[in-house]
């Protein structure tokens, strides 16, 4: 699986907090795994904590999980997301059969955040400027107008039916391109991984509320 994640548990003056991280390469035999960071600023548990972070400190976590894997039988790829997805695109890009035809495309900051990916694919990688972090920006670059809906929105379409994996802000992924993918792409839901790692604005605990709100209106509204 690519899309293997952690929960790392941070420790507070009022306890300890759970937060889910991509991982970007797992080795069990030296039982070693490397987890990405987006250090913005001072605010928030997690930033804080891998900016100071050194040498020697420990941390807690639980599991690995995963739940998604490149499949050979798939026509070609689409794989999108901003930064908390950019791992877990990455290792899904590294782990792609040779030949495999591969759309990308990923949202950061800026240039100084876009990374090398190798691969035996055939890729074609669009990186996406939002213009500063999804806490910097205003609201015409985030949410349901974050530039990566357009991007994605804008991807030459391929013959066949994709394997489809995008992840990131919940807003955009979960709002605006899931039904793009599913409805107007009119791709099967057994080959779409799609949802959230985020919501801008919320805690872990509230983008789960959300998770949890939405998923209800949308069976409400199938009902």
């Amino acid at each position: 699986m690519t899309d293997a994640y952690v929960k790392l548990i941070f420790p507070t003056d009022d306890g300890e907090v759970m937060r889910t991280y991509s991982v970007r390469w797992n080795d069990p035999q030296r039982q070693c795994l490397a987890v990405d960071f987006v250090v913005h600023g001072d605010s928030g548990i997690a930033a804080p904590w891998a900016a100071a972070a050194r040498i020697g400190d420990t941390i807690s976590l639980r599991g690995p999980g995963s739940g998604y894997a490149p499949r050979a039988d798939a026509d070609w790829h689409l794989l999108a997301g901003d930064e908390s997805a950019l791992p877990a695109i990455a290792a899904a890009i590294e782990a792609m059969p040779a030949g495999a035809p591969v759309k990308a495309v990923v949202e950061v900051a800026g240039p100084e955040d876009e990374i090398t990916i190798a691969t035996d694919a055939i890729l074609d990688l669009v990186w996406v400027h939002r213009g500063g972090t999804a806490d910097e920006v205003g609201d015409d670059r985030a949410g349901d107008n974050a530039p990566l809906i357009a991007a994605v929105c804008e991807v030459e379409w391929l013959p066949g039916t994709p394997q489809v994996f995008i992840h990131g802000e919940a807003q955009a992924v979960m709002k605006n391109l899931r039904g793009y993918i599913r409805k107007e792409r009119e791709v099967p839901a057994e080959w779409c991984s799609i949802s959230g790692y985020w919501r801008r604005g919320a805690t872990e605990d509230g983008f789960r509320v959300w998770k949890s709100e939405l998923r209800r209106a949308e069976e409400g509204a199938v009902a």
